[in-house]
C-alpha cells in the first residue's frame, strides 16, 4: 500500500493550509490514517488520527485549530490547519493502517508517506 500525501507550503502565522493523503493498492480495509509531524531536532509526534468508525484523536497543541476528515470512497485523509503557528513548522507524515490483500490472502499492513513540508513564518 502506498500513501502519498500533499499540501504543504509557506504560510504565515494565523494562516491556513490543507494536507491531503491518499492510500492505494490492493487495500481491503483501512482502519486508522493518522498525521504526525517531525520538526527539526525533534520527534515524530502524533497531529491527528481518524480510527475506522469515525474516532478521532488530536494532540493538544491543535485542538481547536486543526481538524482531520476523511473521504472513504477515495481512501483519503484531509488535515485541515488553521491558525497556524510557528511552532506547527515540521515535516508532516501520513500513516495508515488496515488490511491488504497479498498473493490472495489478507494481511495487515503499515504505510508511511514521503512526507510534506509545512513552514509557518511571517
Amino acid at each position: 500500500v502506498q500513501v502519498v500525501e500533499s499540501g504543504g507550503g509557506l504560510v504565515q502565522p494565523g494562516g491556513s493550509l490543507r494536507l491531503s493523503c491518499a492510500a492505494s493498492g490492493s487495500i481491503f480495509s483501512i482502519n486508522v490514517m493518522g498525521w504526525y509531524r517531525q520538526a527539526p531536532g525533534k520527534q515524530r509526534e502524533l497531529v491527528a488520527e481518524l480510527i475506522k468508525g469515525g474516532t478521532t484523536n488530536y494532540a493538544d497543541s491543535v485542538k481547536g485549530r486543526f481538524s482531520i476528515s476523511r473521504d472513504n470512497l477515495k481512501n483519503t485523509v484531509y488535515l485541515q490547519m488553521n491558525n497556524l503557528k510557528p511552532e506547527d513548522t515540521a515535516v508532516y507524515y501520513c500513516n495508515a493502517t488496515g488490511t491488504e490483500y497479498v498473493q490472495g490472502g489478507p494481511h495487515s499492513f503499515g504505510s508511511w508517506g514521503q512526507g510534506t513540508q509545512v513552514t509557518v513564518s511571517s
